[in-house]
């Protein structure tokens, strides 16, 4: 049975009793739209911490303008079924007024990797998941926080923000491996709006990238030279707009401009239709 708290004052008290009794906490912040992906991180922190909750909170301040946040899917009820049947203890349900008052000043903000890739293309999101997750941790007080390798970038903004405003005293950050579909499309909660012509081309993402390491693991060091087996292979897919693929160093993410290593990452972010995909791998 899982317990829904709906105020920053409950899921607190909530866990600082856990806590009290000597039980250690893990916490998955989500947008709700649950997939494996969503499902795979709670089975991560129930291995490990004795309770684990889980928030679904669509956060406007993440989305620009022009994006889908009203659009973007809420099926609670399905969502909710699906963590109870993970054995989450308690999601987190927030309502925006108490996240964002009406009178509240303050966001997260911060420099280098997030300006860069998604952050050119989407002024201001890392900025507002900086600011959620921020808030989130205050709220919740988590011993371990889990998040997908798909979002690499906001992973790395993360543990940046986590580390420079101390939240790593008391709180680890956690990142597991991309859960993908048999045609090794990385699941989103996006992955709704495809078209079937679309779902069919979506995999050349990952085809793309797979052709860049393999590259890589036949000789090939030029980062432009890698990058370019991606753009091949999404041309060769046709339907998409590219905005980037681009060989990064995997802890801040300047890009590599001299030859290309193991354990570099290569991000790419690209519009099929109206349906924007990410997607990265290492090279190994």
């Amino acid at each position: 049975m899982i317990e829904t708290l709906s105020s920053r004052r409950d899921v607190h008290a909530r866990v600082a009793a856990w806590r009290r009794a000597g039980l250690t906490v893990g916490f998955v912040p989500t947008m709700g739209a649950l997939h494996e992906g969503h499902l795979s991180l709670c089975r991560a922190s129930k291995a490990v911490c004795d309770r684990t909750v889980a928030s679904i909170f669509v956060n406007p301040l993440q989305f620009g303008p022009n994006e889908d946040l009203a659009r973007y899917p809420r099926p609670l009820e399905r969502d909710r079924a699906l963590l109870a049947s993970v054995g989450a203890d308690a999601l987190y349900l927030p309502a925006t007024e108490e996240m964002y008052p009406p009178d509240a000043r303050t966001t997260v903000s911060q420099t280098g990797a997030a300006d860069r890739l998604c952050g050119a293309f989407r002024p201001g999101h890392f900025a507002g998941v900086a600011t959620v997750v921020a808030k989130l941790f205050q709220q919740v007080r988590p011993d371990r926080a889990f998040f997908g390798r798909k979002d690499y970038q906001q992973t790395v903004v993360l543990r940046r923000m986590v580390r420079d405003l101390d939240f790593d005293l008391d709180l680890e950050i956690r990142v597991e491996p991309t859960v993908r579909e048999p045609d090794g499309l990385a699941l989103s909660s996006r992955n709704v709006y495809l078209t079937p012509d679309e779902r069919r081309r979506a995999p050349a993402i990952k085809a793309g990238l797979d052709a860049a390491c393999a590259a890589f693991a036949a000789g090939v060091r030029d980062p432009a030279a890698l990058a370019a087996r991606v753009r091949a292979t999404l041309d060769a897919a046709g339907g998409f707009e590219l905005q980037y693929a681009e060989l990064c160093d995997p802890d801040d993410l300047a890009p590599r401009v001299d030859a290309a290593r193991p354990g570099d990452v290569l991000l790419v972010a690209a519009f099929l239709g109206r349906t924007r995909l990410i997607d990265n791998e290492t090279l190994r």
